[in-house]
C-alpha cells in the first residue's frame, strides 16, 4: 500500500481533498496550505505567515507523513506574506515558485515585512521572517512537473500577473484532479486586489486553471472551503463585469 492511502488526514486537523492530497487552513488569516503525498516525496504548497507558522506545518505534515517521510519540496503560489514567510521551517527543501519571484523577495522584502506587520503579524516575527526568507530555487517559466514517486505528479503553472504579480497554480492529476489555486479564487471573501495586481489579466488566469482542471476538478482556493467548477466560473464573470474586461 502507499504512503498515500494511509495518511488519516483528520488527525491534525487536516481535510482530505482526494487520494493523496489534503490541505489545512491555518488560523489568522484562514490562509490554505496544501500537502500532495507520493511513495517518495512530498509537496506543500504554501507555508504560511511567520516561522511559527511554518514550524507548525513542519510538525503536522510530519505526523501526516510518518517518521520515514518528510516535505520535499515546497510551491509558493504567490509572494504574499501569509503565504510564503513560514517557508524558511522546511530547511533543504527544494522550492518553487513562478519565475521572476527570488528577485522580487530581494528587492522588496522590505515592503514584504511592512505588508505583514499592516496586517497584524508581530513586527519581530515579521522581521525575523522576513530576514530568513527563502527564495525559490526553481523559478518555473511555464510549466514544471514534480514527480512524488508512486505515480503521484503535480504540475506546476506560471499563470503570470492576476491577483499577483506572479501566480503559480499546482494541479495534482486524479480521480477527482485537484487544483490549488492560491489566491486567484477565494471562497470565504472577495478576492482581494492589491498594487501589484493585474485585474485585466485575472479572468483569463481563471480561465486557464478551469482549462487544466476540467469539469470535475476540486479546487483549493487560498482562503476558504474549496470550491468546484461552478464556483470559479462565476467567480470570474463577477471579475470580468467589476474589472470591464471579457
Amino acid at each position: 500500500m502507499g504512503i498515500a492511502a494511509g495518511i488519516a488526514w483528520e488527525e491534525p486537523g487536516w481535510e482530505r481533498v482526494a487520494p493523496g492530497v489534503g490541505r489545512r487552513r491555518l488560523p489568522a488569516w484562514d490562509c490554505t496550505a496544501g500537502l500532495v503525498a507520493g511513495d517518495e516525496g512530498a509537496l506543500l504548497i504554501d507555508t504560511g505567515a511567520t516561522v511559527r507558522e511554518g514550524a507548525g506545518l513542519r510538525r503536522d505534515t510530519g505526523v501526516l507523513l510518518g517518521t520515514d517521510r518528510r516535505v520535499t519540496h515546497v510551491a509558493l503560489t504567490h509572494p504574499h506574506f501569509d503565504h510564503v514567510l513560514g517557508t524558511s521551517a522546511f530547511a533543504g527543501v527544494e522550492v518553487y515558485g513562478a519565475l521572476g519571484m527570488g528577485e522580487l523577495f530581494t528587492r522588496g522584502a522590505d515592503e514584504l515585512r511592512t505588508d505583514a506587520v499592516r496586517h497584524g503579524v508581530e513586527p519581530r516575527a515579521a522581521a525575523e521572517a522576513v530576514d530568513l526568507l527563502v527564495r525559490p530555487r526553481h523559478e518555473v517559466p511555464d510549466e514544471w512537473g514534480v514527480d512524488l514517486g508512486g505515480g503521484v505528479r503535480a504540475l506546476l503553472v506560471n499563470l503570470g500577473a492576476a491577483h499577483s504579480g506572479h501566480d503559480l497554480a499546482v494541479v495534482v492529476p486524479g480521480s477527482p484532479p485537484v487544483v490549488f489555486c492560491g489566491d486567484l479564487v477565494e471562497e470565504s471573501g472577495w478576492p482581494q486586489t492589491g498594487r501589484d495586481s493585474v485585474p485585466a489579466r485575472w479572468p483569463a488566469a481563471l480561465d486557464r486553471l478551469l482549462e487544466l482542471g476540467g469539469e470535475d476538478a476540486r479546487y483549493v482556493p487560498g482562503h476558504g472551503s474549496v470550491v468546484n467548477a461552478e464556483f470559479v466560473r462565476a467567480q470570474r464573470e463577477r471579475l470580468a463585469r467589476r474589472f470591464g474586461v471579457s
